[in-house]
């Protein structure tokens, strides 16, 4: 939710090790994750990150606001209420209380999950519709932030051949977000796929690359972020940069609890959310899996559990303030395994830079200059990160042993099917596709449900998989 071919070999913890106070990455025995940064190097690489996630945070609203029959306004109203929630349920996954939060640089933002079935429930129904999916939003967090404690004990069937699967699919997944960004963004737009676009995201493509290869220390650490102001402003003199926004937005912009009304309940609309749910809670789960290797501190259960109580949390907070339900952000996974910045509470920075952005709507507008296809020549680079994560995962993953390669190749190749053959399911039931457009959720339920028959089903011990799953049994330094 970075772009670096070259990974150090602590980027991805081996499964059973944990950090230990005389690691020279863990000064006077604070992990890396839980070590705070100078003010100026905090607020950059906070920055950074929000500028990775913002086109995805706001693109939900801005599409089902005007589906469900909202003016240009009240749209604009959820843009911003999207980044004040995000902002809030960031804090509560990298800060955290009591056991609520995975206290991993972990960001938070509105879930794409959510999309078709918000505009199915809300469509052309104007406030009465916004109502019904806030209605809706509130009792699916809810019932997830109970069932959080049971769910997070699915990590046991998440061993390497799973989650370097699962990562991969997410990065792979990923993909076709910054191509589209690349093209333009919208495909009923003028201009979708010109030259102009493309030749954009290639030269912020480049621009990434380069800074990352010439700079040293923390400005290669904020090389996406040079990255697109460089690009923003070779678009300017292009011609693609809007300045509209800036002029039409307002200086300061609180939003408002219940704006469109209390909730309203409606039970298809409330099933139809709680799948939503799951399969949030299911790649968040991935999500925390691939991070805490990336970062070095493996992700256990209970920091699991905290995880997806702090998504469900924000969840069901969201919608008091006029905000979608919120889940990881992939794309930002990708940033932490660029820059090597491990530290939470640079993500909690960029929670604060959220919240402030969701409060001052001039302010969220500078940060919407930026292009979306120079946002895309340097998503190209993020997403692929992950899954080049994923693909370090799977080398330790004992491919040659049993049926690990078969579980690898059928649950990527199923995953594959929803970004290689997006009509594929177009004949199955609407309540299904929430889940089946997803390529990680299928990916990710095809490799438990192979790994589990190949690998431990009428199986003694000694005949399975000798695997571990990429969790300690206990906490690791540093964690709550």
């Amino acid at each position: 939710m970075a772009a670096q071919p070259r990974f150090r070999n602590d980027a991805v913890a081996v499964p059973d090790q944990q950090p230990v106070p005389d690691d020279p990455q863990i000064s006077g025995g604070k992990h890396p994750v839980d070590e705070t940064l100078p003010p100026l190097k905090m607020f950059t690489s906070g920055l950074q990150h929000v500028a990775a996630m913002y086109a995805g945070v706001v693109a939900p609203p801005m599409i089902v606001g005007p589906a469900v029959g909202l003016t240009a306004k009240e749209t604009a109203f959820l843009m911003g209420a999207s980044l004040f929630t995000a902002g809030i349920a960031t804090l509560l996954q990298t800060l955290g209380f009591w056991r609520i939060g995975a206290r991993l640089p972990f960001v938070n933002g509105v879930s794409f999950a959510g999309v078709t079935p918000m505009i199915a429930i809300g469509k052309d129904r104007g406030h009465d519709g916004i109502a019904v999916i806030f209605g809706a939003i509130l009792v699916a967090s809810l019932l997830g932030f109970v069932l959080a404690p049971y769910f997070c004990k699915l990590v046991r069937f998440f061993p390497p051949v799973v989650t370097g699967t699962v990562i991969t699919l997410i990065g792979v997944s990923l993909l076709p977000v910054a191509f589209n960004w690349s093209q333009g963004g919208n495909a009923t737009a003028d201009g979708y796929g010109s030259t102009t676009n493309i030749s954009m995201a290639a030269v912020t493509l480049v621009i990434v690359l380069a800074l990352r290869k010439l700079l040293r220390g923390f400005l290669q650490q904020i090389a996406i972020l040079l990255g697109l102001v460089a690009g923003t402003l070779i678009a300017i003199p292009v011609g693609i940069t809007d300045f509209g926004a800036i002029g039409d937005a307002d200086l300061i912009g609180f939003p408002t609890p219940f704006h469109f009304g209390a909730p309203q309940f409606e039970m298809a609309a409330i099933v139809s959310m709680c799948i939503v749910m799951l399969v949030c809670m299911t790649e968040s789960t991935a999500d925390m899996l691939a991070l805490g290797k990336i970062v070095g501190r493996p992700a256990d259960e209970r920091t699991i559990e905290g995880g997806l109580r702090a998504d469900t949390l924000g969840s069901a907070v969201s919608p008091l303030f006029n905000g979608f339900m919120c889940s990881a952000f992939a794309q930002n996974i990708g940033l932490v395994a660029m820059t090597k910045v491990r530290s939470r509470f640079v993500v909690a920075a960029g929670g604060v830079i959220l919240i402030v952005l969701g409060l001052v709507p001039v302010a969220a507008s500078v940060i919407a200059l930026v292009p979306l296809p120079v946002l895309g020549g340097a998503g190209i680079v993020l997403f692929g990160s992950v899954a080049a994560s994923g693909i370090q995962t799977l080398a330790t993953a004992a491919l040659e042993k049993g049926e690990n390669a078969l579980i690898v190749a059928a649950a990527v190749g199923i995953g594959l099917i929803p970004i290689a053959a997006p009509e594929f399911y177009h004949a199955f039931p609407k309540d299904l596709l929430v889940v089946l457009d997803s390529g990680i959720s299928t990916g990710c339920v095809v490799a438990i449900v192979l790994n589990l028959a190949f690998n431990h089903l009428g199986r003694k011990p000694e005949e399975g998989n000798e695997e571990e799953p990429p969790v300690p049994a206990t906490a690791p330094v540093g964690a709550h």
